[in-house]
């Protein structure tokens, strides 16, 4: 049975700007990544199915089919900095209408020794949004990253 692990010391990088062809663990791990700082949250993301239906007048029951997959849109939030390199990078993302890379590193190694598990998928970074908040919030981005690629995992190793 598998332990269970928090998002304590997870990181979230994003990469250059991808074309489509960019899909492999291969290909995602050769480019050159920057790691966002101050997070302190990244939503959830992942293949989901749309539904296509019919009514089967015969029976009058609706048939059901699973249709085109969508691994949806993130929010990645994280506290103001301006002068993080990779808050910088989402801004700059958010100004071009192209996919960039994003890599999610999950802190669930096997060993001591071993890897954690990645996540890697291409995405438009579609909005970014401020929340200053009232007098005792931390002032706070939000970025939503639309994921326009299957999501390719790597999985945690236990080393050597």
């Amino acid at each position: 049975m598998s332990d269970i692990f928090t998002a304590t010391g997870t990181k979230i990088f994003i990469g250059p700007s991808v074309t489509n062809a960019t899909d492999s663990a291969s290909e995602f791990a050769a480019l050159s990544w920057t790691e966002i700082g101050l997070v302190e949250s990244i939503g959830e993301f992942g293949d989901q199915a749309s539904m296509v239906t019919g009514a089967v007048i015969g029976d009058g029951r609706m048939r059901k089919a699973k249709g085109a997959r969508d691994a949806g849109e993130l929010a990645i939030s994280v506290f103001h900095a301006g002068d993080d390199v990779g808050q910088q990078a989402l801004e700059a993302a958010e100004a071009t209408y192209s996919n960039y890379a994003f890599k999610v590193v999950l802190p669930n190694r096997l060993t001591v020794s071993g890897t954690d598990e990645i996540r890697y998928f291409r995405g438009l970074v579609a909005s970014k949004r401020l929340n200053v908040g009232g007098n005792d919030n931390l002032v706070k981005d939000t970025y939503n990253v639309a994921v326009n690629s299957p999501i390719v995992v790597v999985a945690a190793t236990a080393g050597a």
